[in-house]
């Protein structure tokens, strides 16, 4: 009977039920758009490392935002494209692990790092005498270091549940990357431990961030209101609806996922969803937190510019 129940030792991923032609389409697609990902934050990390100007609390958190996207799409992407190319390609028990504590772990941070920059922008346009205060090198490094901590921690508490239930039976998962439901569902014993923790985090990682999100914009857009200049509050209007816009996408779609009724949502349905995470989101970070940044364009230019004249 034990030797039934270690029997698994790889995976296989069936990704997309689609077509030949249909595979090279999105392989094609998705190419692009990690492209264009690791392209745009690769080019906001370079800039705030190189822009003494950007050197503040606000850029590091930026910054930190970049390195998860880039890290988020690297641990999901490159599978799904070997998949599109190589359909029902094994995948080891160890690296299909691995790639879901991986892809919990830098999700985790994420949701912590959104609180945080939105925390960050209400002390910086609802406070700003006391901003420099509020937020100094020795809280934004507190602040970076324990959502990567509680990030990483939480993800290894669901890996550790999922090691300690063995897999005897079916090894296909029907998605395009190791992620934590589909795996369970080959799982030979009872999972509704594992499925409460997850429940339970998602409450903690979820709709805590969420609501404080919500409530910092809420102060923000009071604050606007309060504006005189009205070119200055359709700036300030046009930055927080982008930002909350994300924030939708990325906490709406994870609660859809994690928090709802399965049965309301087809397997082929869920994958789709998780293209947000993987592609879309990590792609519309750096265009809606960054790219829009004046100070940030202002960067970009002085980079240009110096690079022109050699």
């Amino acid at each position: 009977m034990e030797k039934n129940q270690t029997m698994v030792t790889e995976f296989i991923l069936l990704g997309f039920s689609l077509g030949p032609r249909m595979h090279l389409f999105l392989f094609g697609l998705f190419s692009l758009l990690y492209v264009l990902i690791l392209l745009g934050n690769g080019v906001i990390l370079g800039l705030i490392s190189l822009d003494s100007r950007l050197h503040t609390p606000m850029y590091s958190f930026l910054s930190h935002l970049a390195i998860v996207d880039m890290a988020y799409a690297c641990s999901t992407v490159p599978q799904m494209l070997l998949n599109l190319l190589s359909p029902a390609k094994p995948v080891s028990f160890a690296g299909c692990i691995t790639q879901t504590f991986l892809f919990l772990s830098f999700a985790h941070t994420e949701c912590l790092l959104l609180v945080v920059m939105s925390c960050d922008r209400y002390v910086a346009i609802c406070h700003p005498l006391r901003y420099s205060v509020l937020v100094s090198w020795r809280v934004c490094i507190s602040l970076v270091v324990t959502s990567w901590t509680c990030g990483s921690l939480l993800a290894l508490v669901h890996v550790g549940l999922l090691l300690r239930l063995p897999f005897c039976g079916p090894h296909e998962i029907n998605h395009f990357f190791c992620e934590i439901l589909s795996v369970l569902k080959l799982a030979c014993a009872d999972t509704r431990l594992n499925q409460a923790v997850i429940f339970s985090a998602c409450v903690y990682i979820l709709l805590g961030p969420l609501g404080l999100v919500l409530l910092s914009y809420a102060r923000i857009l009071a604050a606007i209101l309060r504006i005189q200049s009205g070119e200055g509050r359709r700036k300030a209007f046009s930055t927080c609806s982008s930002h909350l816009c994300v924030v939708g996408l990325f906490f709406g779609s994870a609660i859809v996922m994690y928090m709802a009724p399965k049965s309301r949502h087809p397997e082929e349905q869920q994958k789709i969803l998780f293209l947000f995470y993987s592609l879309f989101n990590p792609m519309l970070n750096p265009l809606i937190y960054s790219l829009r940044n004046k100070e940030v364009k202002g960067a970009l230019r002085r980079t240009l510019f110096k690079e022109s004249h050699f």
